[in-house]
């Protein structure tokens, strides 16, 4: 770790889904880079001790949590184990969601069973909800300014063929968001969410065209450290001023447009 002033200095912070490979890991690293303590919250023992091992080897302040997103109990145990054992919670970021289990199955409207599509919606949204009462109770609690970081996707900003259940969840919580944003604005409160496109993950390989990335002005696929990149600075005093937003990380696939190159 730098002796030079990071951008998470002296935060706390709770990564929900910051075990697993991708993503979620990728932003409990960037978050420990940047001088923040992680609470790695992770439904397999294996990867939440794994991620902080790591954390730890490279000097940060770590400890893991396991439990299930889908238990109130579990969200608000990680919640309290997280300020018991750092002193506090600055930041709540929700990584849970995606992959395998937002991207089966691939059918249109009128095939989803209903089943699949509360499945969605659980682990897209609802569990959200659930880690965000639970995090902004504590924030009020503390009486000092608190952020929550939500992954979500560029499908909450625009179509997702085949996928309805995930779009209309990834614009649920881009709405959920703005409603935070909104309520808690004057309690110093923040809620952003970093939407990403197509980002190389294991998780999402099946979905993913590996042969090329012609719709893509960038030319290429995202990777996790992209969208790591921006949950640091949303979650930063970089960003104090902004809240409510969904900041677009897809290599420009959402301005394109229809029009040739």
């Amino acid at each position: 770790m730098s002796d030079a002033a990071q951008p998470l200095d002296g935060m706390n912070a709770l990564v929900l889904g910051g075990g697993g490979e991708g993503i979620g890991r990728a932003i409990s690293r960037a978050y420990a880079a940047a001088g923040a303590a992680v609470a790695v919250a992770d439904v397999e023992q294996e990867r939440a001790r794994d991620a902080v091992h790591e954390l730890t080897a490279s000097g940060a302040r770590a400890v893991p949590l396991v439990g299930d997103v889908r238990s109130q109990q579990d969200v608000d145990g990680f919640v309290a184990h997280t300020t018991a054992e750092l002193g506090s919670l600055d930041v709540l970021v929700t990584v849970v969601g995606g992959g395998q289990v937002s991207f089966v199955p691939s059918v249109r409207l009128h095939e989803m069973s209903e089943d699949d599509w509360d499945l969605v919606h659980e682990m897209n949204l609802r569990y959200v909800a659930r880690a965000a009462r639970a995090a902004i109770r504590t924030f009020l609690t503390q009486g000092k300014a608190g952020s929550i970081v939500s992954v979500g996707s560029v499908t909450g900003v625009m179509a997702a063929p085949m996928q309805a259940a995930y779009g209309a969840a990834k614009a649920g919580l881009a709405s959920l968001a703005k409603t935070v944003a909104a309520e808690y604005a004057r309690d110093g409160i923040r809620m952003n969410v970093v939407a990403c496109g197509a980002i190389a993950t294991q998780a999402a390989g099946s979905v993913q065209d590996a042969g090329g990335t012609p719709e893509i002005p960038m030319g290429r696929l995202g990777v996790p450290a992209d969208a790591a990149a921006a949950a640091v600075c949303l979650a930063s005093p970089l960003s104090s001023y902004v809240t409510g937003q969904s900041l677009v990380v897809d290599g420009g696939v959402t301005v394109r447009g229809p029009f040739p190159d």
